[in-house]
């Protein structure tokens, strides 16, 4: 295996903070008022204490934050990224990962595009967290997955297909589809700059939330932002940690700010932790302390580790 799954599961969802908190300059702004992943923080911690998708703790969890998603332009790209615990959950087993994705879509409006806009973004994560994502074939396949759907992903998605396959640059994908702010177009420009710059994650959410280009001046920071944060993800389910640069890694960690509604960065990658090992079906003996003594004598903790769901919490 090229990267650990918590190189991988991390890699996502720092990857989506980054995307998101990257400004068109190139620089990180450690305050963003759109809070994309709020929610997919309230979903990492329901999966993390039902070990299972609970739709209606997820949504006592959002009542209890007072977290209603209203009638507004961000709706869309926070709704995809409230899915990527589901994604990651579930990522080895395709049949699984749709029904469940569809299943947590339930929990807000029922708006074609979303459910195709999510299926899209989480089959890809699944497919680079399982190691059988081949640029090449990645958007047919993604094609396939979605089925027959009303919507304009699949042509857009086919178009992109068409562009990487020209070797179109940056300032022609964009003049394609930054044209108009529809969620389709965000789903198609992330992939663009996700497939264009496969191996450089820097790069790739970089030209993400670049918008300086003539053709796409009228660019609002909210469609700057939506395109990065879904880059961000796919770049980061494939590139893991190890590919997202240690100096912003490192400038997150000094910094420590509020991150997705938590207090701080930190408490953020802990709970990333803790989801890994629920995903895992590792044991987690610190929460057993009476089972390690013997004869009046602790046993050394140790950790034990397993196939996903072998080991669980007794």
């Amino acid at each position: 295996m090229r990267y650990s799954p918590i190189s991988r599961f991390k890699g996502t969802l720092l990857g989506a903070f980054l995307g998101e908190s990257l400004a068109s300059s190139g620089e990180i702004q450690f305050q963003s008022h759109l809070n994309f992943g709020k929610m997919a923080v309230l979903g990492i911690q329901s999966l993390i204490v039902s070990g299972r998708l609970d739709l209606d703790d997820w949504i006592e969890r959002q009542q209890q934050e007072s977290l209603h998603l209203a009638a507004t332009d961000d709706i869309s790209i926070k709704i995809i990224i409230s899915t990527l615990p589901v994604a990651l959950f579930f990522h080895e087993n395709p049949i699984k990962l749709r029904q469940n994705l569809l299943r947590v879509l339930k929990i807000w409006e029922d708006d074609p595009v979303v459910r195709d806009g999510t299926l899209a973004v989480g089959y890809a994560i699944a497919l680079a967290l399982t190691e059988k994502l081949d640029p090449l074939t990645l958007i047919p396949q993604t094609i396939s997955f979605l089925g027959e759907t009303p919507t304009s992903i699949p042509k857009n998605l086919l178009r992109v297909h068409n562009l990487l396959e020209q070797g179109a640059g940056l300032s022609r994908a964009q003049a394609e589809f930054a044209r108009e702010e529809k969620l389709s177009n965000t789903i198609a420009m992330a992939f663009y700059c996700f497939l264009s710059t496969l191996e450089d994650f820097r790069l790739t959410v970089l030209r993400a939330t670049h918008n300086d280009n003539s053709q796409v001046q009228d660019a609002t920071p909210l469609s700057s932002q939506a395109t990065g944060v879904i880059t961000g993800a796919l770049s980061g389910a494939y590139n893991g940690t190890g590919g997202i640069p240690v100096n912003w890694q490192v400038l997150l960690l000094q910094r420590n700010s509020p991150a997705w509604g938590l207090t701080s960065f930190s408490q953020m990658l802990e709970l990333t932790d803790a989801f890994v090992a629920v995903w895992s079906g590792m044991y987690d003996l610190t929460l057993n302390s009476r089972e390690l003594t013997e004869e009046g004598y602790e046993v050394a903790p140790l950790s034990v580790y397993a196939a996903p769901r072998v080991i669980r919490s007794r």
